[in-house]
């Protein structure tokens, strides 16, 4: 598992919320920074990889936890 500096909990919200958390939080954060998302949504697996593309971070892993996923995202 990747280190991270901060955490999102996105639990039980549904797309397009744990994007948008996650987008705020990471303008927070300073170039270089990981944050780990925590989400229950399915369909977060395709938003975060295409999240991280479009805005030119970095997905660098991607793990699921039972019924939970968790992205290690890069800030760039």
């Amino acid at each position: 598992m990747a280190d991270y500096n901060e955490e999102l909990d996105a639990s039980g919200l549904n797309c397009p919320l744990p994007i948008l958390r996650a987008k705020k939080k990471l303008n927070t954060m300073e170039s270089g920074q990981v944050l780990r998302i925590i989400a229950t949504d399915p369909g977060s697996v395709k938003d975060f990889d295409a999240f991280a593309k479009q805005t030119g971070n970095t997905l660098l892993e991607t793990t699921e936890e039972g019924d939970k996923y968790a992205f290690f995202i890069q800030k760039k």
